[in-house]
C-alpha cells in the first residue's frame, strides 16, 4: 500500500515544500494539497518546487473542481509539470466545496465535472477534444505524456461517474464499512461500462494522528467530521435520510449540524464541528500508536484500497509524518 501526504498550502509556502520533501525522504508516494486559492496559496506554484527538489514523489491537488479553473488551465498546468518533471503529477477533482462555497457559490454538477475529466485527461496527454464546439489541442504536449485523473465523491451518482470514467477513486474518510460500500460501487459501475474494474487505483485519504491519548487525538481530528459534513449534507437534501441510496453510517451523525464557517475550514478546533461525535471521528480516522494505525491500514489493504493519504492538520503534524516513516512505512506489505 502506498501512503500520501495531504497538505493544506498555509504560508509561509516554503515550509509545505520542505513537508513534502521530507516525506519523500521517509518513503511516501504522493504529495498532495489542497486547490482552495482563496483560504491558501495557490497550490500549483507549490507544487512546481516540490517536483523540483524531489525525484520520485507523485503531485497533485486534493481537489481541484471545474469551477474555478478553466479545463484548459488545469490541463496545460498538468502537463507543463509533467514535462519538467517526467509524468509525476495526479489530478484530484471532484464538484468543489471550499474552493467554491467560500466565494458563495455553488459545488458544479456530476455533468460538469464529466466534462472536465474527458477533457483534462486528453489535453494534457497531447489529443484533440471539443469543448463547446471548438476543436482544441495543445501542441507542445509531449508523445507519451499520461496524466492520471482521479474522483472524490460519495454519493451514488458520483460513484457511478467515477467507476466509469476516472482513472482513480478518492474517498475522503477511512471508515471500513463506507469503503468497502463505495470500492465496490465504483467497481461495479466500472464493469458495466465495460472497464476492468481492477484498473482503479483506490485511495482512502483521512487524518491520521499518532499518539497514545486518543481524547486528544480526536478532540485534534473531529473538524474532518465537519468538513465531509459539507457532502454529506448535499447527499441528504438529494436523497433524502431514509432512502437507502446512501447508507445511514454516512448520513446519520449530521442531524445535529448547523450550517458551516470556512474560516475555519481543515483546522483543528473548528467550531462548527462539535456536533461530531467521538463514534464518527473514531471510525472516519486513524488514531492512536503505530501498531493501531497498522491494524486499520492492513484491513483497508484488504477492502482494496492501494493508497491511504494522510490529512496532517493537527498541533502533531511532524510528529505523525515521522512516526510513519520511521515505524509504519517499514512495517506495511
Amino acid at each position: 500500500m502506498d501512503i500520501g501526504l495531504v497538505l493544506q498550502t498555509d504560508p509561509p509556502g516554503r515550509a509545505v515544500v520542505d513537508l513534502l520533501v521530507r516525506a519523500e525522504e521517509l518513503g511516501f508516494s504522493h504529495g498532495w494539497t489542497f486547490d482552495s486559492h482563496v483560504l491558501w496559496q495557490e497550490p500549483y506554484v507549490i507544487a512546481s518546487q516540490v517536483l523540483a527538489r524531489t525525484t520520485r514523489l507523485m503531485v497533485g491537488p486534493m481537489v481541484t473542481n471545474p469551477a474555478t479553473r478553466d479545463w484548459t488551465v488545469i490541463a496545460s498546468l498538468h502537463a507543463t509539470l509533467n514535462e519538467m518533471h517526467g509524468n509525476r503529477t495526479v489530478c484530484g477533482i471532484g464538484r468543489g466545496d471550499s474552493a467554491v462555497r467560500v466565494q458563495g457559490r455553488k459545488p458544479t454538477s456530476l455533468a460538469q465535472v464529466e466534462g472536465a475529466i474527458h477533457a483534462i485527461r486528453e489535453l494534457a496527454e497531447g489529443r484533440s477534444v471539443d469543448i463547446e464546439g471548438t476543436e482544441i489541442r495543445i501542441p507542445w504536449v509531449p508523445d507519451g505524456a499520461r496524466l492520471p485523473v482521479w474522483m472524490a465523491g460519495y454519493g451514488p451518482r458520483a460513484l457511478e461517474l467515477t467507476g466509469r470514467c476516472a482513472d482513480g477513486f478518492i474517498l475522503q474518510l477511512a471508515d471500513p464499512y463506507l469503503v468497502e460500500w463505495t470500492v465496490k460501487s465504483v467497481r461495479a459501475a466500472a464493469e458495466a461500462a465495460g472497464r476492468d474494474p481492477e484498473s482503479l487505483t483506490i485511495c482512502v485519504a483521512a487524518p491520521a494522528y499518532v499518539g497514545a491519548d486518543l481524547t486528544h487525538a480526536r478532540d485534534q481530528c473531529r473538524w474532518f467530521g465537519g468538513m465531509v459534513g459539507n457532502h454529506v449534507a448535499d447527499l441528504v437534501a438529494r436523497y433524502g435520510d431514509h432512502s437507502g441510496a446512501v447508507p445511514a453510517e454516512l448520513t446519520g451523525y449530521i442531524k445535529g449540524r448547523r450550517g458551516y464557517d470556512y474560516s475555519h475550514h481543515g483546522k483543528a478546533g473548528n467550531p462548527s464541528t462539535t456536533f461530531v461525535p467521538d463514534e464518527v471521528v473514531d471510525r472516519f480516522c486513524l488514531l492512536g500508536p503505530p501498531s493501531a494505525q497498522l491494524e486499520r491500514l492492513a484491513e483497508l489493504r484488504g477492502l482494496g484500497v492501494d493508497q491511504f493519504a494522510i490529512y496532517a492538520m493537527h498541533d502533531a503534524k511532524e510528529a505523525t509524518i515521522e512516526a510513519y516513516g520511521r515505524s509504519v512505512l517499514p512495517a506495511l506489505p
